[in-house]
């Protein structure tokens, strides 16, 4: 066990950089600023630009909601929009035509607002 550890010890001693010698590093932070810049701008292209435009996206939705479209929530109720409260930011859905049962939801768990397909479209 002890031979295995003196040659593990003399392999590594010998796969390290001599101190001083033409393989010491140089630069610091200024050979760094480029990395991080093009990580930062990648970031931003990949991360927050998207999310940024899904969030106005998102937004311009909720301000487009009116009487009588069809939505679905994030909890995923398909509903029909009764009421728009935009001050009390709330929407209330009818979910039952039978029994005409409504519930009160915020904006912000609409997530989709359904269209009418072109099969549906065409059967009217």
């Amino acid at each position: 066990m002890q031979n295995v550890l003196v040659q593990a010890m003399s392999f590594l001693a010998d796969a390290a950089p001599a101190a001083g010698g033409d393989n010491a590093p140089i630069g610091g932070f200024a050979s760094m600023l480029p990395a991080l810049v093009a990580i930062m701008v990648i970031f931003y292209f990949l991360i927050l630009r998207p999310e940024n435009k899904r969030s106005a996206q998102q937004k311009a939705l909720r301000e487009a909601i009116k009487k009588n479209d069809k939505v679905l929530t994030s909890g995923g109720i398909y509903g029909i929009v009764a009421n728009v409260q935009r001050d009390a930011n709330r929407v209330t859905l009818k979910v039952d035509e039978a029994t005409n049962a409504k519930i009160d939801v915020t904006f912000d768990s609409i997530s989709t607002v359904l269209t009418d397909s072109p099969a549906e479209k065409d059967s009217k």
